[in-house]
């Protein structure tokens, strides 16, 4: 199986893991894959806090997620390698807008970052990237944190 089209599911906060995130994106644009970046803010109102953070007065979901580092450092690093990519943004829930996304673009591929749990804390507090893992239409790569 061939993978057209991926998905990288780049979260706010992503530290070292975003360097992850690129190389898998470079192997996935070598097997000849298209990118898509996607972050998700749960609320308007996040949205509209990290569009002061960045000092951007107006513009989409998508203009502020372009701006937001995590994704700039992602999108420049498979940029510097010959990698077109694009960028999506979406609010509502995680893991129904990721899946959104990879259903509109026909993605071969999902990349999720996620973090260790406790089984409480996964009952407590839900996983995305569990639900990811579990409900995607398509192969998912898990990047784990590395903290």
């Amino acid at each position: 199986m061939s993978i057209e089209s991926a998905v990288i599911a780049v979260g706010r906060d992503e530290g070292e893991r975003a360097d992850r995130f690129a190389e898998i994106g470079v192997e996935l644009a070598d097997a000849g894959a298209a990118l898509t970046l996607v972050h998700v803010f749960e609320t308007q109102a996040e949205v509209d806090e990290a569009r002061d953070q960045i000092g951007l007065s107006d513009g989409s979901v998508a203009d502020v997620v372009r701006r937001l580092d995590s994704v700039r450092r992602v999108k420049k690093a498979l940029e510097e390698e010959g990698v077109t990519v694009d960028v999506d943004g979406r609010v509502g829930d995680p893991g129904d807008a990721v899946s959104a996304v990879v259903d509109e673009v026909g993605a071969n591929r999902l990349v999720v970052g996620g973090r260790d749990r406790s089984p409480a804390g996964k009952a407590v507090f839900g996983s995305t990237a569990q639900d990811l893992l579990l409900s995607a239409p398509c192969p998912v790569t898990f990047v784990r944190r590395e903290d």
